[in-house]
Formats: structure tokens, C-alpha cells, sequence
């Protein structure tokens, strides 16, 4: 049985594995430039941000109807059940199947079918945020957030994700006061690829509870300072880091420097498919490169649900929190 851990940092686009994309665009009359699985995994090396988003976005050609986006979040829930997941909270991309003619009913009614089930079938409880994608326009932002308002009984929050550098959280000011003004939770991708400041500004202007990332915090110790005091959650994705060349070796990586500094850090898969392991994976991953022990490991899973948008549901938590502590190594 694995450690209890909830997932916060998960893109359900990005855990669509090879095998089900070559099935749905055979379902779907999608041709896919790829002659089989195996070639297709070996487009899974990635530069930089840009090129894994490349392949992410033509990925998506495959996924039309709803039972496309229902299989997709119940092949996700059975792996991460499978690895100790309780809890997840799944991000979506709506602007790019809108772009692609897929409606925002087809989306979210997909994912729930998928969701809503979750608990019964996967032993996971879960919270969907929708993401607005920051190299689209603001205006597109605004319009999208319009479109989910028939569907927010079953949208927590929104969060920022896409090409970092060039979009700064100031742009998207407008889009988080509406969604704040609806009583959604906020998150928001900062200090990935765009420096420190982008993390202040997710802080000050979005109003962000949660940052994604976070990583490039540790530049600026007045901000570590910061996010220690006001116990801002960091999702951190390990294995994205290294897939991304944000971190050169798995070793490197400063996780145990910020839980040191009392960060408030959490260990997630970011997009599992393309980068290489699920939530599980990424625990036994730090877990052996980095030297954390059992009780390391344990802080880390007690972080995920400290930090998860489980406040309707304080119990919940708690029975979370409890089987993390009574977990035996």
C-alpha cells in the first residue's frame, strides 16, 4: 500500500499515455503523424517548456466527445489510486478543445462523468480547475470564464498555466477578480520558467492561494520569507523539473532546501504521460535521489492535503491527515 497523498499540480490533458491516444484517434478518424506507440514515446524529449508544449497541444486532436474525456480521467484516477492517491485536484485546458470546436458542455460533462464516480470507483475524492492558457489574450480569458458559468457547481477554482515567459500574472488581473467575485479558488503557474517576480505578482494582483511551481522563489529570500509567513502552498512537479531542463539532474533539485527553509512544498506529476511517472513515482523518485527518509516523505504527504482546497470538507481532510500519519513505511 502506498503513502496517502493528494495531487494539486496535475494537467488532465497531460496524462493522455501513447496506447489511449493511438486508440482514440482511431475511435475519432484522427490521423496521427506517428507510425506507432513507440515512435510516439520517443517524441516524449523534450528542450524546453515550449517544445513539450508543442506535442501536448497536437496530442489533443484525438480527444472530441465526451466518453474521449471520460476515459482519459478514469485511465488518470486508476493509476494514481494505484500509486496513493486520495485526492486529486485535476486542471483542464478548455481554450484549446474550444479552439478546436469542442464545447465547454463536452469538457467538463466528459471529465465528470469520470469524476463524479471517483470516490465509488478509484477511492479518490476530487476538485476540477479550469486554466486559463496565458499566451491566449485576457479578452479570450474573460470569454472562456463566461462560458463555465453554467458548469461552476462543479468547477473549485481556476488557475494560469502555458508558456510562462512573456505573460506576466498582471494580465490576467481582470479574469481573477471575476472568478474571485464567483467564489472560485485561485492558483496560478509562477516561477517555473518566469523569474521571482512573476510569483509576487501571482501573489498581489491574482490573489493566488496556491502557487504552481514556485520553484525560482528561492532567489529571492525576502519572498522564501514571505511564503513561509503566510504558508502559501507550492506544488512542486520534480520529475517535469528535470523532463523540462529546470533542473539538469533529479539530484539537484532544491526541494530539500525549501522544505528546509519551512516552504510549505508539495510533491505532484505536472503532466505524468509526457514526463516520465505519477504522483507515486515522483515520491519514490525524490525519495531515492535526494536522500529524504520516511519522515520527510511523511511531511510531504501531509503537505498535500494541508494544502489541497479541502475546506468544505474539513472532515475529509482529517481522516486524510490521520491515515498519513498512521501510515508504516
Amino acid at each position: 500500500m502506498p503513502l496517502p497523498k493528494a495531487e494539486l499540480h496535475l494537467h488532465i490533458e497531460g496524462t493522455l499515455e501513447p496506447e489511449l491516444a493511438f486508440e482514440l484517434a482511431a475511435r475519432n478518424g484522427v490521423a496521427l503523424p506517428y507510425a506507432d506507440t513507440d515512435e510516439l514515446r520517443k517524441a516524449y524529449q523534450f528542450e524546453d517548456l515550449q517544445s513539450f508544449l508543442n506535442l501536448y497541444y497536437e496530442l489533443m486532436a484525438v480527444l472530441r466527445t465526451e466518453r474521449d474525456f471520460e476515459d482519459l480521467a478514469n485511465a488518470y484516477l486508476a493509476r494514481a489510486a494505484a500509486q496513493g492517491v486520495r485526492h486529486a485536484e485535476i486542471f483542464f485546458d478548455p481554450q484549446a478543445h474550444l479552439a478546436r470546436g469542442v464545447g465547454m458542455g463536452t469538457v467538463v460533462d466528459g471529465l465528470w462523468r469520470a469524476l463524479g464516480g471517483s470516490e465509488a470507483e478509484h477511492g479518490i475524492s476530487t476538485r476540477l480547475i479550469l486554466c486559463f492558457l496565458r499566451d491566449e489574450s485576457a479578452e479570450s480569458a474573460l470569454e472562456t470564464l463566461e462560458a463555465a458559468k453554467p458548469y461552476l457547481d462543479r468547477i473549485t477554482g481556476v488557475g494560469l498555466d502555458s508558456a510562462e515567459v512573456g505573460h506576466p500574472p498582471v494580465k490576467f488581473r481582470e479574469v481573477y477578480e471575476a472568478a474571485a467575485a464567483l467564489g472560485l479558488r485561485r492558483v496560478a503557474h509562477a516561477g517555473e520558467e518566469g523569474p521571482p517576480e512573476y510569483i509576487t505578482e501571482a501573489l498581489d494582483v491574482l490573489g493566488v492561494e496556491r502557487v504552481d511551481h514556485g520553484l525560482r522563489c528561492m532567489e529571492d529570500p525576502a519572498l522564501v520569507e514571505r511564503l513561509v509567513r503566510e504558508r502559501i502552498p507550492l506544488t512542486l512537479c520534480p520529475l517535469s523539473n528535470v523532463r523540462l531542463r529546470t533542473v539538469d539532474v533529479l539530484a539537484d533539485h532544491p526541494l530539500p532546501a525549501m522544505l528546509d527553509a519551512g516552504l510549505l512544498c508539495t510533491v505532484n506529476s505536472d503532466d505524468p504521460a509526457y514526463f516520465g511517472g505519477y504522483a507515486g513515482d515522483n515520491f519514490d523518485a525524490v525519495g531515492a535521489a535526494l536522500g529524504l527518509g520516511e519522515e520527510r516523505l511523511r511531511e510531504l504527504a501531509r503537505n498535500s492535503f494541508v494544502a489541497s482546497f479541502l475546506e468544505d470538507d474539513e472532515e475529509r481532510r482529517a481522516r486524510y491527515l490521520a491515515e498519513v500519519d498512521a501510515y508504516t513505511f
